[in-house]
């Protein structure tokens, strides 16, 4: 017979704030007498009967930090077992709250900036990789020299990047290797002028490889095809299907990009899932998601709210 094993629904909180040298966020110390006394963690808590995991985010905040949120956005979710219990996380990120924090249920807090060594440790098991998730910003631009031309795309890169794009996108395919070649050392070197800005090229190893680029863009049918992780620091990968979602985690991807959410240029037979699908497509990812597909940046914020890590764009960045 097989084993049944129970669950706890748990809501987690990503406490984010801006500061002038960036965006920072909360890790608080679990106390004395608690399992992993000492470790640090996000904090929140499991959902209690009759309770969603929203209302069950707000309620654990206000027990242990003493603050009522006011904006939070669905994120991340993932499954981990510990000796003692089976965890479902969901991982809310809280960007507006009032009162004071105060480590009501903790030993103490600290904040730290994204993307920077932990002052603290050790840091519980199952928020570990949310770290590098946060690392992420919230546009991915994707390049569109065929429509555009080399010359002006690495143009409106340049001043994309100076304005803080910091995730970009090498993707047409369709031009002979020599030019495809040309435009991907281009943006490279635009990009390496600044320290946290990471360039991927779809699909070509090799030419990744060859221009330094920080890591990898899979397509929907490199996906399917590939057994095992490729060697580069960041991998990420096209999605279209609660499959190809599913085969993105298994390998162990970075994040994704979903979509069509609505009709694009690119693809105008398409019919566009809509926000609802979107939700409910990743509703249970552990992996950062990009809605993809007739994306503007004055769209972010819905995308938010609808579960996204940010938006990606061909033609919508830099504007």
């Amino acid at each position: 017979m097989t084993e049944v094993i129970e669950v706890t629904e748990v809501a987690v909180a990503i406490l984010l704030r801006e500061m002038d040298e960036g965006v920072e966020f909360l890790l608080a110390q679990r106390p004395e007498g608690k399992p992993y006394s000492g470790f640090w963690e996000f904090p929140g808590g499991k959902v209690e009967p009759g309770e969603s995991l929203r209302e069950a985010l707000v309620r654990e905040l206000n027990e242990e930090l003493g603050i009522i949120v006011d904006r939070a956005w669905p994120w991340l979710s993932c499954e981990f077992s510990y000796p003692h219990a089976t965890v479902r996380l969901k991982f809310f990120r809280v960007v507006s709250w009032h009162g004071e924090i105060a480590p009501i249920e903790h030993s103490g807090f600290v904040w730290m900036k994204t993307g920077a060594t932990p002052p603290v440790a050790p840091i519980l098991p199952a928020n570990g990789p949310i770290l590098r998730a946060l690392e992420l910003p919230s546009i991915y631009a994707i390049t569109n020299a065929t429509g555009n031309g080399i010359d002006a795309e690495l143009a409106r890169l340049e001043c994309a990047l100076t304005d803080g794009l910091r995730l970009i996108q090498v993707r047409d395919k369709t031009l002979p290797s020599s030019t495809r070649l040309q435009l991907a050392k281009g943006v490279v070197t635009l990009a390496s002028r600044h320290a946290d800005a990471r360039v991927l090229i779809n699909d070509d190893e090799a030419l990744a490889h060859e221009v330094g680029a920080s890591g990898l863009h899979l397509s929907a049918g490199r996906l399917k095809q590939i057994k095992r992780r490729p060697s580069f620091a960041w991998v990420a990968a096209s999605c279209h299907s609660t499959e190809e979602l599913q085969c993105a985690t298994s390998l162990g991807l970075d994040f994704v990009v979903l979509g069509p959410v609505s009709p694009t240029a690119t693809h105008p037979g398409a019919k566009g899932m809509g926000w609802g699908e979107f939700a409910s497509l990743i509703e249970q990812s552990p992996l950062p998601v990009f809605a993809l597909g007739g994306m503007r940046t004055d769209m972010l914020e819905m995308a938010w709210e609808f579960g996204a890590h940010g938006i990606a764009q061909m033609r919508g960045w830099g504007q």
